[in-house]
């Protein structure tokens, strides 16, 4: 069967539509007849089976709802899959449907069969990356994200220059020009989400328990997290040594790969991966604490990544079982410390690798519940994904605009003063989408409102109007020093 037919009646797989199919990148044609996927791990053809099309997918799929194709649907993209292993080539047209995927992970909640969309659309990310040849600009774009992102100490060579930007008024007048928008769409879209750059507090080596110990756990500080978002570290290291936990911090750690595998670069993933396991192999902890939604998500599944790797197999799948998201392991210790009252109407947005990819929703908002004063609200369609998704919204600026767009439309009606969630990409996507709708919502990591409660601070700490999260102000505190 020709993979330009759709199965259910939907518009021909070739078909331009929506925003991507506008203005996404310029796909260059793959050779003629050349199979779609190679013979390592292309998408299981068992688990393609698993899908009977029954549609349950199609509501919760972001660029469905965006656009109502059928080939930009989760059903649609297994479709594809099953002409790629049929041995249809690599079209332009599969490549754009498979790039126009958040990889969010709704449809793996919603589907009744359990089809393992989540495995079967990084194996196929993987196939494209090694098999398909982009066109230059997109190929340039791609190139330079990953030069950057997953390497901290670039990212702080970056912040000065960054913060010179931001604070000379370079960047308003940038902005006010529209010529990067008019020229360079996907670096308009980056310059749009840059947070702006705040002082940094040195986390140290090792945080020590408040108190009488209850465990060890090491602290993932991530790459985006930590160059652009350290109140959020400050904040966790802080709380769970409020909750008993001695906190050690590896100074060789570095990205665990995240970026990486959902966008199909699989040795430059495996190779963080292992990077990862061996910085915190000497560390003696029990737990591996992580407090970025995609972070937790692919340090969860390095057992699958490695599995392939006859040194590190057995270790991965070791390491695997201790990742603990930061509101997981609060929440099975149980908590302590005392929260004092925070009066604050708040809302809580899922992060999709989270909620979808992790099973975690009770926890979070077990947590913000537990603190005096606060009131939780939800916000509607809170399965549908804010555009984020990693680097999509910058590889797909205008897609992952509507998306976000709408969520802040949903935040918005809730009524709340603050906006809390668990993921820096979501926070950076949503402050963007708030700001042009001209709503005035605070936003806060989940444990940082936690932070504040412990600490005392009031809710102004949290609720001062900022354009991204910040850490709640308040008396400097040593991170060294018991409370």
């Amino acid at each position: 069967m020709s993979n330009d037919t759709a199965p259910t009646g939907g518009a021909p797989v070739g078909a331009t539509h929506g925003t991507l199919g506008d203005g996404g990148p310029q796909l260059t044609p793959a050779p003629a007849g050349r199979p779609a996927f190679d013979d390592h791990h292309p998408p299981s053809a068992e688990l393609v089976s698993d899908c009977v099309h029954c549609g349950f997918c199609l509501p919760t799929c972001p660029t469905y709802v965006l656009w109502g194709e059928e080939m930009d649907s989760p059903r649609g993209r297994i479709y594809l899959m099953q002409s790629g292993l049929d041995g249809e080539p690599l079209s332009d047209s599969m490549v754009q449907h498979f790039d126009a995927c958040l990889g969010c992970m709704a449809c793996v909640t919603a589907c009744p069969s359990g089809v393992q969309y989540d495995k079967l659309i990084e194996a196929t990310r993987a196939q494209v990356e090694r098999r398909h040849r982009r066109a230059p600009a997109d190929r340039l774009l791609r190139a330079t994200i990953f030069a950057l992102f997953p390497y901290p100490r670039r990212l702080r060579v970056v912040r000065p220059v960054l913060r010179a930007y931001q604070r000379t008024g370079l960047q308003r007048l940038v902005q006010r020009s529209g010529l990067l928008q008019r020229f360079a769409p996907s670096l308009a879209a980056m310059e749009a989400l840059a947070p702006p750059v705040r002082a940094v507090e040195a986390l140290p080596a090792l945080v020590p328990a408040h108190g009488e110990r209850r465990a060890v756990v090491g602290m993932l500080t991530g790459c985006v997290q930590g160059a652009f978002f350290p109140g959020v570290n400050a904040a966790t290291a802080r709380v769970l040594s409020a909750e008993g936990c001695d906190v050690v911090v590896p100074r060789n750690q570095g990205c665990c790969g995240a970026l990486s595998v959902h966008n199909g670069r699989e040795k430059e993933a495996v190779r963080f991966a292992r990077a990862t396991i061996d910085a915190f192999a000497a560390t003696g902890v029990s737990y591996v604490v992580v407090n970025a939604a995609g972070c937790g998500s692919s340090m969860k599944e390095y057992a699958e990544l490695l599995a392939d790797d006859p040194a590190y197999a057995s270790r991965a799948a070791d390491f695997a079982a201790t990742v603990r998201d930061v509101s997981e392991i609060l929440v099975e210790l149980g908590p302590i410390a005392q929260r004092h009252p925070m009066p604050v109407v708040a809302a809580y947005h899922d992060a999709c690798h989270l909620a979808h990819a992790q099973g975690v929703r009770l926890q979070p908002r077990s947590l913000l519940t537990g603190i005096p004063g606060l009131e939780l609200r939800e916000i509607a369609d809170p399965e549908i994904c804010c555009g984020s998704a990693g680097i999509y919204n910058v590889l797909n600026p205008e897609p992952a605009r509507e998306l976000g767009d709408r969520k802040a439309a949903n935040i918005a009606a809730t009524g709340a003063t603050l906006l809390v969630t668990a993921n820096p990409g979501c926070l950076i996507q949503v402050a963007a989408s708030l700001d042009r709708l001209g709503t005035r919502v605070a936003m806060a990591h989940t444990v940082e409102v936690l932070d504040a409660s412990i600490r005392g601070l009031p809710a102004s700490s949290l609720t001062t109007l900022t354009r991204t999260a910040a850490p709640p102000h308040g008396p400097a505190q040593s991170l060294r020093t018991p409370r």
